[in-house]
């Protein structure tokens, strides 16, 4: 299968395919000629990335995984132990998140988005008190 197949099937752009492969974490055969010939293995591997990759897990956590995925002697707990470690980082962001959205709301509330020059949110961004 070529890279175009492989795309279609896996939903994964050909630049990512062949990125993948760069950093490793698919290896397709190579036909006499040189091209790629991906299996259908490849194509459930890449499928694989592109679900890990929609839930945030970063590339090594997808090695990760996907190393464990191959392992069927694995401990379901390893793989527990990345997903929280992940839902963790997760609750970090929108916790940051939500931080900045309330310091947002503040500076925009402090704004008279009028004619005038002054500025809270500049002033703030700037590190000048508002």
């Amino acid at each position: 299968m070529n890279v175009g197949d492989v795309a279609s099937r896996s939903g994964l752009p050909a630049k990512t395919i062949r990125y993948y492969e760069e950093i490793g974490l698919v290896s397709p055969a190579r036909a006499g000629n040189g091209y790629r010939a991906y299996s259908n293995e490849d194509v459930h591997r890449l499928a694989f990335l592109k679900r890990a990759r929609s839930l945030g897990f970063s590339i090594e956590e997808c090695r990760q995984l996907l190393q464990l995925y191959g392992d069927k002697s694995r401990a379901s707990h390893d793989v527990q132990q990345i997903a929280v470690s992940h839902v963790r980082a997760i609750e970090d962001k929108i916790r940051e998140l939500e931080s900045m959205r309330a310091t947002l709301q503040k500076l925009i509330a402090a704004c008279h988005g009028d004619h005038r020059p002054d500025c809270p949110i500049l002033e703030d961004i700037a590190g000048a008190s508002a």
